[in-house]
């Protein structure tokens, strides 16, 4: 194959501590660790725009303009059909995709007929549910309605599964804690690929939980998409006070 003069990532191996967050930032599946260090499996795979640079925490990554292999999208398309959707490369298992699914016959008929008072079944469907590990090609989030919590939101609000949880695809992390930008081109990558049906934001009072519904808008302005978005803003007794 020919090459041609064209932007492609470049990794420094010296900068790289193997932790695995491009991998999955790379929705064209172009890098894997091996031997502890990302590499590009094939140049092929990479079109050189650069989404999983803003997954890297140690600015290992970078694109640079060199003589390549010209990307082609039906390779693409053909490796990511042999992928099984493995977990990190470091080894991290919450970041295993897994679709939860209804119990099997067997399962169900050894599950009591009737839960105790207080007892509630999970709505939970898929995991990893931490913004910072759902790729955005992850599978449960085609045609999802989006469920996007502020980390505190599941210890105060009692009902969550019931009300919140039940049917959406959930989402959770800090906006004072973890990478803003890092969130914003998340949601952008998902706003852009997963044909997101709705978005139900929810969040503590307290004012750094204010900058979550922001980082999702902002998510949608990058992705230039326009999605029906629901704010809800907890007490921290776990009562609704808005609902907008």
């Amino acid at each position: 194959m020919k090459k041609i003069l064209r932007k492609i990532i470049e990794i420094d191996e010296a900068l790289c501590d193997g932790c695995g967050q491009c991998v999955t930032g790379c929705d064209e599946g172009a890098l894997q660790i091996i031997d502890g260090k990302a590499k590009v499996v094939s140049e092929t795979f990479c079109d050189g725009l650069g989404a999983c640079i803003g997954q890297c925490p140690t600015g290992a990554l970078r694109i640079v303009e060199r003589e390549a292999s010209p990307f082609d999208e039906e390779a693409v398309q053909k490796h990511l059909a042999g992928q099984s959707q493995p977990p990190l490369p470091c080894g991290c298992p919450s970041a295993q995709i897994q679709i939860l699914g209804k119990p099997s016959a067997c399962e169900a008929a050894n599950q009591p007929k009737h839960l105790e008072e207080g007892e509630e079944e999970s709505a939970l469907t898929h995991w990893p549910i931490q913004i910072k590990l759902v790729p955005a090609s992850a599978p449960f989030l085609k045609g999802a309605d989006l469920l996007v919590l502020a980390d505190c939101t599941a210890v105060a609000f009692p009902l969550l599964h019931r009300n919140l949880l039940k049917g959406r695809v959930v989402m959770m992390g800090c906006p004072k804690f973890d990478d803003v930008q890092e969130y914003v081109q998340k949601f952008a990558d998902i706003f852009q690929t997963a044909n997101i049906k709705s978005v139900t934001v929810a969040v503590m009072e307290v004012p750094c939980c204010s900058g979550m519904p922001v980082i999702v808008r902002k998510g949608m302005e990058a992705a230039k998409r326009i999605i029906p978005m629901t704010e809800i803003v907890l007490s921290l007794r776990g009562k609704i006070l808005k609902q907008s």
